[in-house]
């Protein structure tokens, strides 16, 4: 039997107004561009290209038995590049100056504060910003303009090969600005080989600056990527932020190459400057416990 009703057939779209239309994929995609824009969530890349931390997307899960991959957190200054040649001398001076200027204090004062703040809260602008009232943004702006800072930068050509080769998505995770952070990365073509780059900018939580080495951002930047911190592996060269990713249940890894302000290199690059094996030049550092390693070279984090 046939049930006859009132209502009559739709009318077909035409096709000229179907092929203007956005397909459910699109319409999703527009969907979920707007609820990013809603929360304030950055694209993954800038107008300048750059990669940024607020569009890292999460790991896609893997398929097929197949072991899920590492996902690498690198510091920047003094583990892929010798920031204590390049950057940290004149870094101290600008923040020293800019100390007097903005705090009102001399010179010796000014040194003193930097040093207790950098012990005290493993940055010397969040002392600056929870007892003088500094904003972060200037401080930062004033202090990391280093002129001729691209001219001083080095770092080891077998380190960048390492990690153009390193399976595993790769981010830099640093207390230092962007703008800084992205000269020192595209002078010395490491941008290329990482998924991410995550500054002091992108480290606010409940609208105070968590930068290294505090627990909750790192678990928080294992949150938004997706992955649990037992599959993050943090390189570093300051060791209580090793210990800080450690207590969160990520794997530590120190980097050493740089340590003391020396550039090492290779074996190679001893021999041609004639250097000679001193005990100087031994690491004889013991590991600490939280450690899952202590290395002198990307390279060996293949081994890990």
């Amino acid at each position: 039997m046939v049930l006859r009703t009132n209502r009559t057939a739709p009318t077909p779209t035409p096709p000229s107004e179907r092929a203007g239309r956005p397909s459910a994929k699109a319409r999703r995609a527009a969907h979920a561009r707007a609820k990013r824009d809603a929360e304030g969530v950055r694209p993954s890349r800038s107008a300048g290209g750059e990669r940024s931390w607020g569009g890292c997307k999460p790991e896609a899960k893997p398929g097929g038995g197949r072991k899920a991959a590492t996902t690498w957190l690198f510091d920047l200054d003094n583990t892929l590049h010798d920031a204590s040649n390049a950057a940290f001398g004149a870094m101290h001076v600008a923040i020293g100056e800019y100390v007097v200027e903005h705090v009102g204090v001399s010179p010796e004062e000014a040194d003193q504060l930097r040093q207790k703040y950098w012990l005290r809260y493993g940055a010397t602008l969040l002392g600056l910003v929870r007892h003088h009232g500094i904003r972060a943004a200037h401080f930062l702006d004033q202090t990391h303009r280093l002129p001729g800072l691209e001219e001083r930068l080095r770092t080891s050509a077998h380190d960048r090969a390492a990690l153009a080769h390193l399976s595993g998505r790769k981010f830099i995770v640093t207390n230092a600005p962007r703008a800084y952070a992205l000269r020192v990365l595209r002078t010395l073509g490491l941008l290329r080989h990482v998924d991410g780059v995550i500054t002091i900018e992108d480290m606010t939580m409940f609208g105070a600056l968590r930068p290294k080495p505090d627990a909750r951002m790192l678990r928080r930047i294992a949150a938004r990527l997706g992955v649990p911190p037992r599959r993050c592996v943090l390189v570093e060269d300051t060791l209580a932020h090793l210990k800080a990713a450690r207590s969160v249940g990520m794997r530590a890894v120190w980097m050493q190459r740089y340590l003391g302000g020396r550039f090492r290199g290779t074996r190679r690059d001893l021999a041609n400057a004639g250097a000679q094996p001193s005990a100087s030049m031994r690491r004889s550092c013991p590991k600490p416990a939280y450690l899952c390693a202590k290395i002198g070279a990307l390279r060996d984090l293949a081994r890990l």
